[in-house]
């Protein structure tokens, strides 16, 4: 059973507005984890994205790094559920500890398109570095660091 992390940010304000749950995939090969980068905002993370509808997480999950990183996954353990309370919305984002199995075409979207979105190999240190500046970042993406980096700590028994 995945471990339930709820976080606040400082900006939450009750009610919730609006909530959207998401699947994203450890993927670590060669003491590095792959992200994806929006070149465009300098902004990292956990490749994933939204779950549709009719679809498991294992299938989000599988869809989204093939669309966000060309590869293909096995999806294994889901290992935490990030409750994530920022301005009046909740996003719920689930992490899976993912291997890759196969190569094959990207299919961004515009908005990645536009964002400049790449995936990339970080070593696994320097991950925990970047996500560590959680404080100097915008509200929006402060949130997003703090909980990359809670998962990647925590994913590492730190």
């Amino acid at each position: 059973m995945a471990e339930m992390i709820n976080q606040y940010s400082k900006t939450f304000k009750e009610p919730i507005r609006k909530s959207r749950t998401s699947c994203r995939g450890i993927v670590i090969k060669d003491n590095k984890i792959l992200l994806v980068h929006e070149l465009n905002k300098d902004v990292y993370m956990s490749p994933g994205g939204g779950v549709e509808q009719g679809e498991s997480f294992e299938q989000c999950c599988r869809r989204e790094l093939m669309e966000e990183a060309g590869l293909d996954v096995s999806v294994g353990e889901h290992l935490f559920t990030i409750n994530e309370y920022v301005f009046d919305e909740l996003f719920i984002s689930n992490y899976f500890l993912c291997g890759v199995v196969g190569v094959g075409e990207m299919a961004l979207t515009p908005t990645e398109i536009d964002h400049g979105v790449t995936p990339e190999w970080v070593d696994i240190e320097k991950a925990i570095e970047i996500f560590s500046h959680y404080k100097e970042k915008t509200p929006d993406h402060e949130s997003l660091y703090l909980r990359e980096y809670t998962v990647l700590n925590k994913f590492l028994g730190k």
